[in-house]
């Protein structure tokens, strides 16, 4: 869902909007611990109520499954957030 290929590179990226600061932040805290559970952490960027996130898995280069699964509970996590 909204997940786009990122050019030059085997990654994907999407932005997540939110009504402010606090929302965005507690969005991130929550895919954070899936991210600790997973030992894959996003490579992200937040300014007030954006958070942009890029999946990659280092270890091989490119694309893995546990970019796949992440970024299923990042939207999991957007779709019951307050947006």
């Amino acid at each position: 869902g909204g997940w786009r290929m990122v050019a030059d590179r085997d990654a994907i990226q999407k932005e997540f909007l939110f009504k402010d600061f606090v929302a965005a932040f507690g969005f991130m805290t929550r895919c954070a611990l899936h991210a600790e559970k997973a030992n894959h952490h996003p490579e992200w960027f937040n300014v007030y109520n954006k958070v942009d996130v890029t999946l990659s898995t280092h270890d091989c280069g490119g694309l893995s499954p546990y970019d796949v699964d992440l970024a299923k509970a990042m939207d999991l996590e957007y779709q019951t957030s307050s947006k």
